[in-house]
């Protein structure tokens, strides 16, 4: 049996567009990540889907409303969850990115934006993320697909790096560089052997 995963991280947000950490700030859509998330619902229209899955921001539930009203799969199960926010940014959420640079310095930026363990002041580092996204992910989303549910996930950038890292199986060094993009859905086709294979070791 197999089961098919679809990955969509939210359209263009305000706080995207205006170069600000936005972390677990509640910031909404702008015209063009609504334009963007219209285009990941096309391209899915056609595919499958049984149950999605979202976080707790309305940029994500959004963005998934608009997937589903695309592909006319509007009466699915939509489960909402904070594991599956954005990491948190911390004392830096609302800052533009390039007004922070200028005050802590590009190098001392990059280091809280780009290492895997380093947390911004008050926030959480990719490693944090990944172990409150991964848990969620093998505990409660997983099970449906090993019932062969298509599942379709509408969250962040740092939350779906961490679950791109897990099914990937890529080290810290190789996550720092992977970019994810706005509205354009990443598909995994997961067999009853490799969804054995998913088990959750906390990285420390």
């Amino acid at each position: 049996m197999q089961s098919t995963l679809f990955l969509v991280r939210h359209g263009q947000s305000l706080w995207n567009l205006e170069n600000r950490f936005t972390g677990w700030k509640d910031i909404d859509l702008t015209p063009t990540g609504i334009a963007e998330a219209e285009k990941a619902g096309i391209e899915l229209k056609g595919q499958h889907i049984d149950i999605a899955f979202t976080s707790t921001l309305v940029r994500a539930q959004h963005t998934l409303d608009i997937i589903l009203k695309a592909c006319d799969d509007q009466q699915i199960p939509v489960i909402k969850n904070a594991a599956l926010n954005e990491r948190s940014y911390g004392n830096l959420e609302g800052l533009n990115k390039a007004e922070t640079a200028r005050k802590y310095g590009d190098e001392q930026v990059h280091i809280w934006r780009r290492s895997f363990d380093v947390a911004p002041p008050g926030g959480e580092s990719l490693k944090d993320t990944y172990n409150r996204v991964i848990p969620y992910f093998v505990h409660t989303i997983l099970p449906y697909m090993k019932e062969g549910k298509n599942v379709l996930i509408v969250a962040h950038g740092n939350s779906l790096r961490s679950l791109v890292m897990f099914l990937d199986q890529l080290t810290p060094g190789q996550i720092i560089d992977k970019e994810i993009a706005t509205g354009v859905p990443l598909t995994y086709y997961l067999t009853d052997k490799q969804m054995d294979g998913l088990q959750y070791e906390p990285i420390k």
